[in-house]
């Protein structure tokens, strides 16, 4: 099992990648962009340890799903949603701890929830790695929102990035196509 640092939960997010989210930020990042709107995740020795076991059970706490693709029959008091679409990693980088992550993305699709991951590296620059893991994160995640956070190019009114040179990209349709495939709105 590889135990994660955590910057922190968000239990219901609605901009954090398309629909209702459970949100994840991992600890850790070397980007370190200017206005960054988690710099205190950068430090990799910050936040607190979790297992992958305990993120699910937050996961599944925070939705109300205990079963594959299921409500719970008799949900938690805190289970803020059951009509949540998807879980997001955020960050921090998710990359820098892309194995247990894919643990956790792994059970996550089980309860029928997709996965939106951030980063600060392009699509490209990811998929060139010879790294086992970053491809296995890559593969599971449906969505990819890449690139880092250009200051100078912000514009609050993209959907789920805060720069134009950032992309929300299609993972499913991507892999179909052999070559990126944007995420448009009302998919």
């Amino acid at each position: 099992m590889n135990n994660l640092r955590i910057y922190g939960f968000s239990s219901e997010s609605i901009v954090d990648g398309p629909g209702i989210r459970v949100v994840v930020f991992v600890q850790g990042c070397t980007h370190a962009c200017i206005g960054c709107h988690n710099p205190d995740s950068w430090n990799p020795a910050g936040g607190q340890e979790y297992s992958p076991r305990d993120i699910v059970r937050k996961i599944k706490t925070a939705t109300g799903r205990t079963q594959v693709g299921l409500p719970a029959a008799r949900a938690s008091k805190k289970a803020l949603s059951r009509d949540v679409r998807g879980v997001t990693f955020s960050g921090g980088e998710p990359f820098l701890q892309a194995r247990g992550l894919c643990e956790v993305a792994r059970a996550v699709k089980r309860m029928g929830l997709d996965i939106a991951t951030y980063t600060g590296n392009t699509y490209e620059e990811l998929i060139a790695r010879d790294d086992a893991d970053v491809q296995e994160l890559l593969d599971i995640s449906d969505y990819l929102i890449d690139g880092a956070y250009v200051h100078e190019l912000r514009d609050i009114s993209l959907k789920f990035r805060g720069s134009t040179n950032q992309r929300v990209i299609d993972m499913n349709a991507t892999r179909v196509a052999g070559a990126v495939v944007l995420w448009e709105a009302g998919q």
